[in-house]
């Protein structure tokens, strides 16, 4: 009889059908700022809420002419 623990082997399921499962689950929604689905409006909302819940993002430096 071969034990594996729990988590190893087996299935395992894409970030997708974690946020999925989670949002009917436990009510609670992972969103990506860079979520293709998400229009322009609707990822301004995002970004504001998760600014309002846990405060600014770090600034992201641009990286321009090789600089």
């Amino acid at each position: 009889m071969r034990f594996t623990p729990k988590g190893y082997g087996g299935h395992r399921r894409d970030p997708d059908e974690v946020k999925r499962d989670g949002w009917h689950e436990q009510q609670m929604l992972a969103v990506s700022l860079d979520d293709h689905r998400l229009t322009w409006p609707e990822r301004e909302l995002v970004r504001q809420l998760g600014e309002k819940l846990y405060g600014k993002l770090p600034a992201v430096r641009e990286v321009r002419n090789g600089r």
